[in-house]
């Protein structure tokens, strides 16, 4: 099957594209093989976009954290339960679910109401004494209540369970990847299309938002960043109203959402028509390589220790991390790699985001998406930089030298 950056992202019946049946049922089998790979009975999941790989529930996604908008569980032997107050559209849309897995809104704003949902839960997979229940998420408040629910139950985190399901992408994860990050790309070539002295970083953004959300982007992968100047050294991870000047590197860090998968990648650019400093061309290529090394390391049989090392010292705290229905998941790289190296395997997907920069010069931010596979890493966000700022083309990098 083609990469989704290929075609078009509807649905045809004159080629094959994503089977997005198939690919629900390959998630909620992972997970179902994740979880009786333990000895934790059920999983209580109260993270929306886990609901979301379980059983294809959309939820309406919010700035913060929202406990009891989208409520799954699964316990051994079971079919998942998804419980929302948009229960209605469920059952006209989501018709692979039997009418029984659809349920009303499970209630976690309203602490009274946590142990109603305990009752319900119980009248749904039996009773929980003596089991072991994993918890993804959860208030101080809720604990305390679901403990005073099921004082007979003991509770474990549930979060790793489902990361040993959610580390390996199906082949229509990573279809889905790659889909979002095409709509990215085209936000990020409108943004630089706009960008010129005199513009705001609020006014790029607005216009790489814009693009994705035309293109049927669900979402961004977070607030999106575009920093420029002295804002990029030490480096802001947020938008302002700054009024970009010629000659500021600018970063532009953004990430569309397609079907519950994230893009996510960054370049960093000089404004304006202008030849950059001797300066700004050393700490781009030390960002530069630091990325593209990290990528050819990223291949079986590596660990995540190696991928992080091949990017030191141009590190900020972390190297990266993986991406799925979740923009931040496992596998990550950060120092903690030294302690605890993950082994990479085969269907892993991850972006690596080194730094490199000096106050009073500039700092430059660089990210690409990367797929785990037999013969090497698939790097599949192949957007070009800044030539001006690039000396040496990566044997990695396929689009660098082409543009001018």
């Amino acid at each position: 099957m083609a990469d989704l950056g290929d075609h078009g992202l509807m649905g045809v019946d004159w080629e094959e594209r994503i089977d997005f049946a198939r690919m629900r049922r390959e998630r909620l089998q992972r997970a179902k093989d994740a979880l009786d790979s333990t000895d934790v009975d059920a999983l209580f999941v109260f993270r929306t976009e886990d609901c979301r790989y379980l059983t294809g529930f959309r939820s309406h996604l919010h700035p913060t954290a929202s406990l009891g908008m989208a409520v799954c569980i699964l316990a051994k032997g079971s079919e998942p339960y998804i419980f929302s107050m948009d229960d209605d559209h469920v059952h006209a849309r989501m018709t692979w679910l039997a009418p029984e897995q659809i349920q009303k809104r499970a209630n976690l704003r309203d602490i009274s109401a946590v142990k109603d949902w305990a009752g319900r839960v119980e009248g749904l997979i039996g009773n929980l004494d003596g089991k072991k229940v994993g918890v993804d998420l959860w208030s101080p408040s809720i604990e305390a209540r679901l403990k005073e629910a099921f004082p007979k139950t003991t509770f474990v985190d549930g979060y790793e369970v489902l990361m040993k399901a959610k580390i390996i992408k199906t082949e229509g994860e990573i279809h889905c990847l790659k889909a979002a990050t095409v709509m990215t790309e085209a936000a990020m070539e409108e943004a630089l299309d706009f960008l010129k002295p005199g513009v705001k970083e609020c006014e790029v953004l607005a216009v790489a938002w814009q693009t994705m959300t035309a293109l049927g982007s669900e979402w961004t992968q977070c607030a999106n960043i575009v920093c420029s100047g002295p804002y990029t050294a030490p480096y802001r991870r947020l938008t302002s109203d700054r009024i970009i000047r010629k000659g500021d590197p600018v970063i532009i860090d953004i990430g569309g959402c397609f079907n519950g998968y994230w893009g996510d990648f960054t370049r960093t650019w000089i404004c304006g028509d202008i030849a950059p400093t001797k300066e700004q061309i050393e700490w781009h290529m030390n960002s530069y390589n630091a990325v593209w090394d990290s990528c050819q390391a990223s291949k079986v049989g590596n660990t995540t220790l190696d991928v992080y090392q091949a990017a030191e010292p141009y590190v900020l705290d972390s190297l990266g991390h993986g991406s799925g229905t979740n923009p931040w998941e496992l596998p990550y790289f950060s120092p903690a790699a030294y302690d605890d190296p993950l082994p990479l395997e085969e269907g892993m997907t991850f972006n690596l985001e080194p730094y490199a920069g000096k106050v009073g010069v500039g700092g430059f931010r660089l990210e690409n998406n990367v797929v785990v596979t037999n013969n090497g890493p698939d790097v599949y966000t192949p957007y070009p930089y800044d030539e001006r700022l690039v000396t040496d083309v990566h044997a990695l990098d396929t689009s660098t030298g082409r543009t001018r």
